[in-house]
């Protein structure tokens, strides 16, 4: 079986150039070992971790400019891990993880093609209690919204890993599941702070964009 095929880029995020090593197009498929397939990702999904999309971009950019300061970080369902770069060149606290096989390896060439140090990942499903994630201050994630199932098991997940105080940011492309995912995450005790899809630095990148900023502890 051929392996994937990939390109490389230069992305410019903040003030900074990162070279990003990712999928060369959606066709790209490669599970020699069914390590994917076991973990419930079938081929058309297959290639989504590893690919540009303007939804992480947009996290990642509007990352730079976030206070993050002694914040224990945690990016959920990475895939290139774009914020994740951007705040470990920044010097924040920042663990990335995904449920991907190959999102490790991306993010590790990544780091390596931007003269990094490596960073914390954790491998695994938003179904899974991962007792070694511990709690963190800020969790962000982009476009993780895509299916039916995904706001109550992206919330749950959420709340297992957040402190008492914490702030949630998630960046969605306009799927549809965001009032779902509301109503979810009110149910734990988190309040909807702000929902910036009218501004215009959003609407540029996501023309049916929202960015949800979600607050518990926290006043």
């Amino acid at each position: 079986m051929q392996e994937y095929q990939v390109k490389f880029e230069t992305l410019t995020i903040g003030n900074s150039d990162f070279y990003i090593r990712s999928l060369l197009d959606r066709q790209q498929y490669y599970d020699p070992e069914g390590v994917a397939a076991r973990a419930n990702i079938p081929p058309s999904m297959w290639p989504i971790f590893g690919l540009v999309w303007p939804a992480g971009l947009f996290l990642a950019q509007t990352m730079c400019h976030f206070p993050c300061d002694d914040k224990r970080i945690l990016e959920i369902g990475c895939g290139l891990g774009l914020a994740s770069l951007a705040l470990h060149r920044a010097g924040a606290d920042i663990t990335s993880t995904d449920q991907h096989p190959l999102a490790e390896t991306f993010l590790e060439e990544n780091l390596a093609l931007n003269d990094l140090t490596p960073m914390p990942f954790h491998i695994g499903s938003w179904e899974e209690s991962d007792l070694e994630l511990e709690k963190f201050d800020l969790i962000i994630g982009s476009d993780l919204l895509y299916e039916t199932a995904h706001p109550a098991l992206l919330a749950g997940f959420i709340d297992r890993h957040a402190n008492d105080e914490v702030e949630v940011i998630i960046v969605d492309p306009g799927r549809g599941h965001h009032g779902k995912f509301k109503r979810a995450m009110e149910r734990l005790g988190y309040r909807l702070e702000t929902e910036w899809s009218a501004q215009q630095d959003i609407k540029r990148t996501l023309s049916r964009g929202h960015l949800l900023n979600y607050r518990r502890g926290l006043h």
